[in-house]
């Protein structure tokens, strides 16, 4: 990955002639985010603080158990923006697992920034009273799956499988949501829920009863985290410094992922995405620091290569700040097909109204995918 890591002294020199009339954005914002208590739903409330006191736009955020329920109004157009994970991001482009049923398919995503700050992980974290200290020791445990959350219940298996295991070792117990999983760990009624480091619910667990222990992910282990990264390639080894048991510590050796996203679809207006990831980034010193975790928005830390497309809005003020080039470019242009290939294998697959929806769309997603010469996931 390729990080803008040059781009510290442009932006500081941007931001100090910055003024709040320099952002255009309607006095009204919508975004959705994960479920209140989340590390994702902090940091959007502690982004609408800083646009509050900057501009006096009002950034209304809309908790969402899932990833389909966060997607959901941004496809409608009810929200503008949505600060989400690889779910609604990454998955919802691909058209898979709840985005591959019939009434989904994918979506033309595109991303404005995401937090790629490091300072987490996105980890299973384990109750700390049955001994567990590997992610082996989970066979035959309770594991939280999430009903409508692909994208939280592939990271999951992707924990199992570096531990050897997969949903069949374990007891599967399903939640509505990611808030009610969690208080399922601390109430006793699973062993084993996926979360950010820094979430709320991380830290209530912490403080419960049980509490909370994150299983590490060696380094040395390469046939293990090689098996991680073929159920979620988006992964990276990363030593987590911020997050419930880890705060105050050398840190926790395990993985994570860029988190939160902000995206919006393909169709929203290019002047209003401008102003917002011109607002997320020249707003930067007013939100830094006021969510644990939020530091990884800064613009120094963003991956122009990602595995979505970014959207032409948020392409021109990255031009204009000097933090766009051709090699970004021409990687966004390659997702941009790869979604028109999806998208063209979606239309001709319903045309043909096949018996089996599931299995159909599968086949004709891989294939258009190999017959383009685009990586298969999925």
């Amino acid at each position: 990955m390729k990080y803008l890591f040059s781009a510290v002294a442009v932006v500081g020199l941007s931001t100090s002639m910055v003024t709040a009339q320099d952002i255009d954005l309607p006095k009204q914002l919508s975004w959705t985010a994960y479920g209140t208590g989340s590390a994702g739903y902090n940091q959007a409330v502690a982004i609408g603080a800083a646009l509050q006191d900057a501009t006096g736009v009002n950034l209304r955020v809309l908790p969402g158990k899932n990833d389909v329920s966060r997607t959901e109004p941004l496809r409608q157009g009810r929200v503008q923006f949505s600060a989400t994970g690889v779910g609604g991001s990454f998955m919802a482009q691909e058209g898979v697992f709840d985005f591959g049923a019939e009434n989904w398919g994918p979506q033309s995503v595109r991303v404005l920034m995401a937090n790629n700050g490091g300072a987490i992980n996105l980890s299973v974290g384990v109750a700390n009273d049955l001994g567990i200290k590997t992610y082996a020791d989970l066979k035959g445990k309770r594991v939280a799956f999430i009903v409508g959350a692909p994208a939280l219940n592939v990271n999951t298996e992707a924990y199992l499988a570096y531990g050897g295991l997969t949903w069949d070792d374990v007891e599967r117990v399903d939640f509505g949501g990611y808030g009610a999983s969690w208080n399922g760990l601390i109430e006793g009624q699973v062993d084993a829920a996926f979360a950010s480091t820094n979430s709320g619910k991380a830290y209530e667990a912490e403080a419960g009863p049980r509490g909370l222990f994150w299983p590490p992910v060696d380094p040395e282990n390469t046939e293990g985290f090689e098996k991680m990264l073929a159920i979620a390639p988006f992964f990276q080894l990363n030593k987590a410094k911020v997050g419930a048991t880890i705060d105050g510590t050398d840190g926790y050796q395990g993985a994570g992922y860029a988190y939160p996203v902000l995206t919006a679809m393909a169709a929203t207006e290019d002047d209003l995405v401008y102003n917002m990831t011109k607002a997320m980034v020249d707003l930067f010193p007013q939100y830094d620091g006021k969510a644990p975790g939020i530091g990884g928005w800064s613009v120094d830390k963003q991956n122009m290569e990602w595995v979505v497309p970014y959207h032409e809005g948020s392409i021109r003020f990255y031009k204009e700040r000097g933090l766009w080039n051709d090699a970004a470019q021409a990687h966004n242009d390659n997702l941009i097909a790869r979604q028109a290939a999806l998208a063209a294998a979606w239309e001709a697959t319903k045309a043909t109204n096949p018996s089996d929806w599931e299995a159909a769309w599968s086949e004709a997603r891989r294939k258009a995918l190999a017959d383009g010469g685009f990586k298969v996931v999925f």
